[in-house]
C-alpha cells in the first residue's frame, strides 16, 4: 500500500493510453481504464544507495544539499535512470555526487521509502549496494552533495541521517559493523 500525503493516483484524472476520464481506481495501487481497459500500477522507483568505507574503517557520508531533509546526512546514491542497472546507477551516483569512481559493488538488502518531491510522496525502493572505489583520497561535494565526510563507525548515528529509509538502512549497516560482519572488508 503506498502510504503518504497525496497519493499519486489520485492526481491521474485521464488514461494515459487512450485520454478518456473514465480512469478509475482499480485496487490501492492501481487504476482501470473503463473505456479501453489498460491497467496502470503504481510501483515503487528504484533508487540505489552506496555503502563506501575506507581503509581507516570510515564510512563516507554526505550533507544534503537540496530538499527533502535538507542538511542533514546521507549516504551517496540516487534515482536509477531507464535502462540502468542498480549497479550502474550507484556507480553513477557516486561519481555524481562524490567524484569517486565505484570499481565493484555489492547488493546488500533493499527499503521502501516515501520520497518527498514537488509536494508529493513518490514510493521508492531503495537498493543499499556496498562498494570499492578506485581511489578513497579526493572524495569531493558535488551535484546535490553540499559536504563529504569520512565518519568513524563510532560516530556514525542513525538519527542524523534525514531520510526515513536510509536512518533505518544506516542503523542495520550499524548493526552488522558491530556484530563484526565481514561484510565491509
Amino acid at each position: 500500500m503506498c502510504e503518504g500525503g497525496n497519493h499519486l493516483l489520485s492526481l491521474f484524472a485521464y488514461c494515459p493510453r487512450c485520454g478518456s476520464r473514465s480512469f478509475r481506481e482499480d485496487t490501492e495501487k492501481s487504476k482501470r481504464c473503463e473505456a479501453c481497459g489498460f491497467n496502470y500500477f503504481m510501483n515503487p522507483s528504484a533508487s540505489t544507495v552506496a555503502v563506501i568505507v575506507d581503509e581507516a574503517e570510515r564510512l563516507l557520508v554526505v550533507r544534503r544539499s537540496k530538499e527533502p531533509a535538507r542538511g542533514t546526512l546521507d549516504l551517496p546514491g540516487g534515482f536509477c535512470d531507464c535502462h540502468e542497472t542498480g549497479e550502474e546507477g550507484v556507480r553513477r551516483e557516486v561519481m555524481e555526487e562524490t567524484g569517486l569512481e565505484v570499481t565493484a559493488s555489492r547488493y546488500l538488502f533493499s527499503l521502501p521509502n516515501m520520497y518527498r518531491f514537488g509536494g508529493l510522496d513518490i514510493p521508492t525502493l531503495d537498493l543499499f549496494f556496498f562498494c570499492r572505489v578506485a581511489e578513497t583520497r579526493g572524495a569531493t561535494a558535488m551535484d546535490d552533495a553540499g559536504e563529504v565526510l569520512w565518519l568513524p563507525w563510532r560516530e556514525v548515528r542513525a538519527e542524523d541521517f534525514g531520510l526515513k529509509s536510509i536512518s533505518l538502512g544506516v542503523s542495520r549497516l550499524l548493526q552488522m559493523q558491530s556484530s563484526g560482519s565481514a561484510i565491509f572488508r
